[in-house]
């Protein structure tokens, strides 16, 4: 099974990814993870990617979806996969379609966490204030308003872009918790 958890920041994708991951004995795949991983390895992408950081810039869609090529080819992944904070955009969407085709593959669902933006800010306060050793850097009002832009710009589009294709499934992410994943849970027996 290859899915895309799609929401904007604090909608619970990982959350969310976590349990069923551990429900249908799939990979949680973060972006930035994978792309940690490929630097601390010295893969070739990984030393590209890692100049780019280091020069302070965001790493190029073509970077991205060849880390996530080679980490989805390892032997963990036979069972599947979620893909968490990827695609972030259509063009990187597109990319992905291109490898799964590649390689005869398909995605089997992108689960969309539908959340409300003002509830957000209310859900990231409180996580910050949770969070044991105290919270991220991003995890602020103003940095979630900020990030929240982003996302309406650039990873919206995605919505419309999978619903055309008719994987897309949304789920009531404003539920709690044992709620949205019995939500996720039903999506994913049809």
């Amino acid at each position: 099974m290859k899915l895309i958890f799609l929401g904007p920041p604090g909608a619970g994708k990982g959350t969310q990814a976590q349990r069923i991951q551990e429900s249908h004995g799939l990979v949680q795949l973060s972006t930035g993870d994978m792309l940690r991983a490929a630097v601390a390895a010295g893969t070739e992408v990984g030393k590209k990617a890692e100049a780019i950081m280091a020069r302070g810039d965001l790493v190029p869609d073509d970077v991205v979806v060849r880390i996530i090529s080679e980490r989805t080819e390892q032997a963990d992944c036979k069972n599947g996969y979620i893909l968490d904070g990827f695609p972030r955009n259509v063009a990187q969407a597109e990319a992905l379609d291109g490898m799964l085709a590649a390689r005869g593959e398909a995605l089997d669902a992108v689960i969309e966490l539908k959340v409300d933006d003002k509830i957000l800010l209310s859900r990231i306060e409180t996580r910050a204030a949770e969070t044991a050793g105290g919270a991220r850097a991003d995890d602020n009002a103003e940095a979630l308003k900020k990030r929240l832009g982003v996302y309406h710009e650039q990873t919206a589009p995605l919505i419309d872009y999978y619903g055309k294709k008719g994987i897309l499934r949304s789920v009531d992410g404003m539920k709690s918790i044992d709620d949205v994943t019995a939500e996720i849970e039903a999506v994913l027996k049809l």
